[in-house]
This record gives C-alpha cells, structure tokens and sequence, in this order.
C-alpha cells in the first residue's frame, strides 16, 4: 500500500509539472493557430526544455507568415542554438522581400553569425550609405602639396557581405587613390580647375572589389592647397649642401694650420742646429791655433774682415747695428 501510494504521488507531481508546461504553452500555441503559423503544442513545450524561447520563435514566425514568407520552426530555433539573432534575421528577410532583394533564410543567417548586421545591411542596399575619409594629403609633379576629403556613397552587397572586406577597407582603398592621382597630376592648378577629376580617375579602378560593398559615387567635398613640399626640399637639400662644404672647408683649414705648425716647427729645428753649428765656430779657431794651421795676424785679419761686413750691412740698411752686430 505504501509503495502505491509513492507511486500514485509521484505520478500526481509529474503529471501536475507537465501541465503547468502546457498550460503555459497553450497561449502561445492559440496565437500561432489563430495567425496560421503551424507551431504544434508539444513542440512548444519541449522548446523550453531545449532551452529555446518559445515566445521569440513563435513570434519571429507569426511576422514572417503575416509578412508572406514561409520559414521553418526547425530553423529558427537551429539558428537561435547557434548564437544568432533570430528576430534581426527576420526582420531583414521580410525588408529585403519588400524591396525585391533576393535573400534566402540561409544567406541570412550565415550573414548573421558571421557577425555582419544583416538588418542594416539589407537597409543599405535600400537607402545607400555615405561614407567621408579622412584629411588626404598628395604631392603634384610641380611640388605643392593638396589636400582633399571625400565623400564615398555606397551599397551593400548582400552576396559579398560574407568574407568581404568593411567599410575600412573602402576608404584606405580611396584615399590611396586620391594621392596617386594628385602625385600624377603635372601641376596642382589642374587638379584645382577640375577636382572632378580625381572621382572620375578613382572610380576607375574598381576599388569595391573583394569588398562588401558596391561604390556608387566618389565626391571631392573639398581641395585646399598645403604646403610647397618641392621648395621645401630644394631648401632642406641646399642646406645640407651648404653644411656639407662647410665641414670640407673646415677641415682644409684645419689641415692647412697642421702643415703650418708642422713647417714652424722644422724651422725652429734649422735655426737650433745653426746655432749648434755656430757654437762649434770658436771651438774650431782655438783647436787651430793649437795645431799651428792659424796665426795671431790670421785671426786679426778675420776679424776686420768681419768687422768690415758689419759697417757694410749696417750702412747698406740704413740704421743702426743691432743688438746682435754690436756684440759680435
């Protein structure tokens, strides 16, 4: 009896848990019937246990009924499982079907887990975007620097969206294109007469492919002149040049007072070994008067002859004996 009784109890607990299940899920099953949407009741009471929300894939397929699309319960809630947003899936199918844009559930949904929004994706297709670069400066051929901004309209590409590249992309992929055509311009006043110039060069070269987007139009919003980059670098280029020729200069001169110190030098060295040389004089009178080879009257003789060539310079210069003759 007592094991009857367990029994009947717990039968009583899970039949009284599975109807609070149902019941809970009845409204959401009246709501899909009344709007056609096709969700069995049971299937909305094992959602919960699937952890999936049965309000949100209910709702999601009674818009898309109502919309005129046909989805599948079995891929919302596939695609809720995998991390994606499925009332923005949803919402995007219904606006591209509006527009007569072709979009498929999968696409979709591949668009949504790759992290693209494809809500607004589908919405730029519809009402194209306008995208603006930054400040990009170029150099024309006669040196004077421009500067110009841009405004770039595009649409998104809905078969591109997965593994395109972003709006990033698009505007480096500009801007290099405005300073090719600046750097190939012969002179700054062209590009100023006709700016358009520079949309109609960089539409040419199919910037939008590989891109999630289709470029409709390249609009120059503004030119303005910078500096003049040439003169600058004849400038910086004549100073380096100048300092160049400088330190050459500087180090001939310095060369040059070397060899100077170097020639003082030596001639101080001659003037001591002519001293020396003049010192040994005496040394050698004497050592001939011991050897006989000169008398008393040869030295006297030499010195008048000596004494004679004094008075001769000293009058031949106009001026006294100098410090050095009066001694000698």
């Amino acid at each position: 009896m007592e094991f009857k009784t367990v029994l009947t109890f717990g039968s009583f607990i899970v039949l009284f848990i599975m109807f609070l299940f149902v019941y809970s899920s009845i409204a959401l099953w009246f709501q899909a019937i009344v709007s056609d949407a096709e969700v069995g009741l049971f299937t909305i009471v094992f959602m919960r246990f699937r952890k999936v929300p049965p309000r949100l894939i209910v709702e999601s397929k009674i818009t898309a009924i109502k919309a005129g699309l046909k989805l599948s319960t079995d891929d919302l809630e596939s695609h809720f499982l995998a991390g994606g947003n499925v009332d923005r899936v949803v919402k995007a199918l219904i606006a591209a079907d509006k527009a007569n844009i072709k979009l498929v559930f999968n696409k979709a949904a591949a668009i949504d887990l790759a992290g693209r929004n494809v809500l607004e994706a589908v919405q730029m297709s519809v009402n194209p975007k306008v995208l603006q670069t930054p400040n990009v400066a170029g150099m024309a051929k006669d040196g004077i620097q421009l500067n110009a901004i841009a405004r770039v309209t595009v649409r998104a590409n809905i078969e591109r969206l997965v593994g395109g590249a972003g709006e990033e992309t698009i505007l480096a992929r500009v801007g290099e294109g405005i300073v090719t055509t600046i750097g190939s311009a012969e002179s700054h006043k062209s590009v100023l007469e006709m700016p358009d110039s520079i949309s109609k060069r960089v539409l040419e070269k199919g910037l939008d492919a590989g891109t999630a987007f289709e470029i409709l139009s390249i609009d120059i919003a503004d030119v303005d002149v910078g500096k003049n980059i040439g003169a600058g670098l004849e400038t910086d280029r004549a100073e380096a040049d100048k300092k160049i020729a400088q330190a050459k200069a500087e180090e001939r001169r310095a060369m040059a007072y070397a060899q100077e110190q170097e020639m003082k030098a030596r001639v101080q060295e001659m003037r001591a070994k002519v001293v020396e040389a003049e010192a040994k004089i005496p040394m050698a009178i004497a050592y001939a008067f011991q050897q006989g080879h000169l008398g008393i009257m040869d030295y006297y003789r030499m010195k008048n002859v000596m004494a004679d060539t004094q008075m001769r310079s000293s009058i031949a210069g106009g001026g006294k004996l100098t410090e050095e003759e009066q001694k000698g």
